[in-house]
Protein backbone atom coordinates (compact mmCIF):
# COMPACT_ATOMS: atom_id res chain seq x y z
CA UNK A 1 0.00 0.00 0.00
CA UNK A 2 2.73 2.40 0.94
CA UNK A 3 4.67 1.97 -2.31
CA UNK A 4 1.43 2.56 -4.57
CA UNK A 5 0.15 5.65 -2.46
CA UNK A 6 3.77 7.26 -2.61
CA UNK A 7 3.64 7.51 -6.32
CA UNK A 8 0.16 8.50 -6.63
CA UNK A 9 1.42 11.43 -4.10
CA UNK A 10 3.99 12.42 -6.16
CA UNK A 11 1.40 12.46 -9.17
CA UNK A 12 -0.61 15.18 -7.77
CA UNK A 13 2.25 16.92 -6.54
CA UNK A 14 3.40 17.57 -10.11
CA UNK A 15 -0.05 18.30 -10.87
CA UNK A 16 -0.55 20.91 -8.68
CA UNK A 17 2.89 22.48 -9.61
CA UNK A 18 1.91 22.29 -13.42
CA UNK A 19 -1.36 24.50 -12.58
CA UNK A 20 0.34 26.72 -10.69
CA UNK A 21 2.94 27.42 -13.75
CA UNK A 22 0.62 27.85 -16.19
CA UNK A 23 -1.52 30.45 -13.92
CA UNK A 24 1.54 32.56 -13.23
CA UNK A 25 1.93 32.73 -17.47
CA UNK A 26 -1.80 33.44 -17.57
CA UNK A 27 -1.32 36.16 -15.08
CA UNK A 28 1.88 37.26 -17.12
CA UNK A 29 0.06 37.46 -20.25
CA UNK A 30 -2.76 39.38 -19.08
CA UNK A 31 -0.58 42.40 -17.25
CA UNK A 32 1.54 42.25 -20.71
CA UNK A 33 -1.94 42.72 -22.58
CA UNK A 34 -3.15 45.70 -19.98
CA UNK A 35 0.28 47.18 -20.30
CA UNK A 36 -0.26 47.38 -24.04
CA UNK A 37 -3.47 48.36 -24.33
CA UNK A 38 -2.77 51.29 -22.14
CA UNK A 39 0.22 52.25 -24.13
CA UNK A 40 -1.63 52.12 -27.46
CA UNK A 41 -3.96 54.46 -25.53
CA UNK A 42 -1.78 57.19 -24.67
CA UNK A 43 -0.09 57.11 -28.16
CA UNK A 44 -3.92 57.32 -29.53
CA UNK A 45 -4.46 60.03 -27.19
CA UNK A 46 -1.68 61.91 -28.28
CA UNK A 47 -1.92 61.17 -32.08
CA UNK A 48 -5.60 62.71 -31.83
CA UNK A 49 -5.76 65.58 -29.28
CA UNK A 50 -1.54 66.80 -29.60
CA UNK A 51 -2.64 70.44 -29.09
CA UNK A 52 -4.14 69.36 -25.15
CA UNK A 53 -1.77 67.40 -24.23
CA UNK A 54 0.92 69.44 -24.79
CA UNK A 55 -0.71 72.19 -23.56
CA UNK A 56 -1.00 69.68 -19.89
CA UNK A 57 3.17 68.57 -20.06
CA UNK A 58 3.76 72.29 -21.21
CA UNK A 59 5.38 71.36 -24.58
CA UNK A 60 4.37 74.37 -27.06
CA UNK A 61 5.10 71.91 -30.18
CA UNK A 62 1.34 70.79 -30.30
CA UNK A 63 -0.09 74.17 -30.07
CA UNK A 64 2.62 75.60 -32.23
CA UNK A 65 1.52 72.90 -35.46
CA UNK A 66 -1.87 73.84 -34.83
CA UNK A 67 -0.99 77.39 -35.88
CA UNK A 68 -1.57 78.54 -39.52
CA UNK A 69 1.61 79.47 -41.41
CA UNK A 70 0.08 82.97 -41.96
CA UNK A 71 -0.15 83.82 -38.50
CA UNK A 72 3.34 82.12 -37.40
CA UNK A 73 4.86 84.31 -40.26
CA UNK A 74 3.27 87.01 -42.41
CA UNK A 75 4.12 90.31 -40.81
CA UNK A 76 2.31 93.34 -39.96
CA UNK A 77 1.36 95.51 -43.46
CA UNK A 78 2.08 99.26 -43.45
CA UNK A 79 -1.53 100.52 -43.03
CA UNK A 80 -3.07 97.27 -43.85
CA UNK A 81 -5.93 96.03 -42.94
CA UNK A 82 -7.45 95.97 -38.82
CA UNK A 83 -5.22 92.40 -38.31
CA UNK A 84 -2.28 93.60 -39.32
CA UNK A 85 -0.89 90.17 -41.31
CA UNK A 86 -0.16 91.30 -44.61
CA UNK A 87 2.61 89.89 -46.95
CA UNK A 88 5.46 92.08 -46.83
CA UNK A 89 6.21 94.56 -49.43
CA UNK A 90 7.90 92.80 -52.48
CA UNK A 91 10.32 95.83 -53.48
CA UNK A 92 11.57 99.06 -53.05
CA UNK A 93 8.94 100.55 -55.18
CA UNK A 94 6.03 99.13 -53.31
CA UNK A 95 7.14 100.34 -49.57
CA UNK A 96 8.08 103.63 -51.13
CA UNK A 97 4.21 104.10 -52.52
CA UNK A 98 2.98 102.11 -48.53
CA UNK A 99 5.31 104.65 -47.03
CA UNK A 100 3.61 107.72 -48.84
CA UNK A 101 0.09 106.75 -48.39
CA UNK A 102 1.09 106.17 -44.47
CA UNK A 103 2.14 109.79 -44.59
CA UNK A 104 -0.96 111.23 -46.07
CA UNK A 105 -3.18 108.84 -44.09
CA UNK A 106 -1.94 110.80 -40.89
CA UNK A 107 -1.90 114.26 -42.16
CA UNK A 108 -5.28 114.23 -43.35
CA UNK A 109 -6.90 112.73 -40.82
CA UNK A 110 -4.89 115.08 -38.18
CA UNK A 111 -6.11 117.71 -40.46
CA UNK A 112 -9.97 116.16 -40.75
CA UNK A 113 -9.91 116.20 -36.63
CA UNK A 114 -8.65 119.52 -36.50
CA UNK A 115 -11.00 121.08 -38.90
CA UNK A 116 -13.73 119.41 -36.52
CA UNK A 117 -12.38 121.45 -33.30
CA UNK A 118 -10.27 118.76 -31.38
CA UNK A 119 -8.78 120.34 -28.39
CA UNK A 120 -5.82 119.79 -25.42
CA UNK A 121 -3.72 116.41 -26.18
CA UNK A 122 -5.51 115.60 -29.23
CA UNK A 123 -5.01 118.94 -30.99
CA UNK A 124 -1.48 118.82 -30.02
CA UNK A 125 -0.92 115.58 -31.74
CA UNK A 126 -2.65 116.40 -34.57
CA UNK A 127 -0.22 118.92 -34.84
CA UNK A 128 2.99 117.12 -34.27
CA UNK A 129 1.49 114.51 -36.70
CA UNK A 130 1.66 116.99 -39.92
CA UNK A 131 4.34 118.33 -38.77
CA UNK A 132 6.44 115.33 -38.76
CA UNK A 133 4.94 113.06 -41.56
CA UNK A 134 5.05 116.56 -43.66
CA UNK A 135 8.77 116.64 -43.31
CA UNK A 136 8.86 112.32 -44.09
CA UNK A 137 7.11 112.96 -47.10
CA UNK A 138 9.73 115.34 -48.64
CA UNK A 139 12.40 113.46 -47.56
CA UNK A 140 10.98 110.24 -49.09
CA UNK A 141 9.90 111.79 -52.41
CA UNK A 142 13.51 112.87 -53.07
CA UNK A 143 14.41 109.35 -52.99
CA UNK A 144 12.19 108.71 -55.31
CA UNK A 145 12.40 111.25 -57.50
CA UNK A 146 16.07 109.39 -57.76
CA UNK A 147 14.55 105.61 -58.37
CA UNK A 148 12.43 106.88 -60.38
CA UNK A 149 9.06 106.17 -58.51
CA UNK A 150 5.71 108.14 -58.24
CA UNK A 151 4.20 108.47 -54.93
CA UNK A 152 0.46 108.21 -53.97
CA UNK A 153 -0.13 111.60 -53.26
CA UNK A 154 -3.49 110.73 -51.11
CA UNK A 155 -5.01 108.40 -48.46
CA UNK A 156 -5.46 104.86 -49.07
CA UNK A 157 -9.01 103.24 -49.74
CA UNK A 158 -9.18 101.80 -45.91
CA UNK A 159 -8.20 105.40 -44.65
CA UNK A 160 -10.62 107.10 -46.48
CA UNK A 161 -13.46 104.75 -45.33
CA UNK A 162 -12.21 105.52 -41.84
CA UNK A 163 -11.99 109.34 -42.57
CA UNK A 164 -15.75 108.99 -43.33
CA UNK A 165 -16.41 107.40 -39.87
CA UNK A 166 -14.64 110.00 -38.19
CA UNK A 167 -16.87 112.75 -40.02
CA UNK A 168 -19.70 111.46 -37.94
CA UNK A 169 -17.77 111.69 -35.12
CA UNK A 170 -17.63 114.76 -32.68
CA UNK A 171 -15.74 115.92 -29.43
CA UNK A 172 -13.83 113.40 -26.69
CA UNK A 173 -15.33 110.81 -28.85
CA UNK A 174 -13.74 112.16 -32.06
CA UNK A 175 -10.63 112.71 -29.77
CA UNK A 176 -10.53 109.21 -28.39
CA UNK A 177 -11.23 107.29 -32.14
CA UNK A 178 -8.28 109.36 -33.71
CA UNK A 179 -5.70 108.35 -31.10
CA UNK A 180 -6.67 104.69 -31.04
CA UNK A 181 -6.43 105.23 -34.92
CA UNK A 182 -3.01 106.81 -34.39
CA UNK A 183 -1.80 103.55 -32.49
CA UNK A 184 -2.81 100.84 -34.99
CA UNK A 185 -1.45 102.94 -37.85
CA UNK A 186 2.10 103.64 -35.97
CA UNK A 187 2.56 100.29 -34.90
CA UNK A 188 1.67 98.72 -38.68
CA UNK A 189 4.01 101.02 -39.67
CA UNK A 190 7.31 100.66 -37.41
CA UNK A 191 6.81 96.82 -37.83
CA UNK A 192 6.80 97.28 -42.07
CA UNK A 193 9.91 99.62 -41.51
CA UNK A 194 11.70 97.26 -39.21
CA UNK A 195 11.01 94.29 -42.15
CA UNK A 196 12.15 96.06 -44.66
CA UNK A 197 15.01 97.64 -43.45
CA UNK A 198 16.06 94.01 -43.02
CA UNK A 199 15.12 93.43 -46.45
CA UNK A 200 16.18 96.46 -48.73
CA UNK A 201 20.18 96.79 -50.18
CA UNK A 202 19.37 100.17 -51.19
CA UNK A 203 21.54 102.61 -48.67
CA UNK A 204 19.35 105.51 -49.42
CA UNK A 205 16.16 103.78 -48.07
CA UNK A 206 18.40 102.02 -45.10
CA UNK A 207 19.33 105.75 -44.44
CA UNK A 208 15.73 107.48 -44.57
CA UNK A 209 14.39 104.16 -42.41
CA UNK A 210 16.80 104.37 -39.86
CA UNK A 211 16.38 108.33 -39.53
CA UNK A 212 12.53 108.02 -39.86
CA UNK A 213 12.18 104.66 -37.23
CA UNK A 214 13.01 106.08 -33.95
CA UNK A 215 10.22 109.19 -35.01
CA UNK A 216 7.69 106.56 -35.66
CA UNK A 217 8.75 104.87 -32.08
CA UNK A 218 7.82 108.38 -30.36
CA UNK A 219 4.27 108.72 -32.48
CA UNK A 220 3.54 105.13 -31.36
CA UNK A 221 4.44 105.46 -27.58
CA UNK A 222 2.68 109.21 -27.31
CA UNK A 223 -0.37 107.81 -28.94
CA UNK A 224 -0.11 104.79 -26.68
CA UNK A 225 -0.20 107.10 -23.61
CA UNK A 226 -3.02 109.71 -25.15
CA UNK A 227 -5.66 107.21 -26.23
CA UNK A 228 -5.52 106.29 -22.39
CA UNK A 229 -6.23 109.55 -20.86
CA UNK A 230 -9.24 111.87 -20.63
CA UNK A 231 -8.69 114.30 -23.83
Amino acid sequence: MKKLFLPALLSVALMAGNVACTDNKGGQTDETATANNNADDNYMGNGTNGAANASNDGDTTGQAAGMSADSRTSPMGMNANNSGETAPHKDDPEFMKSAAHSDQNEIQLSRLVLEKGVTGMAKDHANMMITDHTKSTTELKAIAQKKGVTLPTDMDAEHKAIADEMRKLGGEQLAQRFMQQMVTDHQKTLNTMQAHLQMTQDADLKGFITKTTPVIQKHLDTSKQHSNMKM
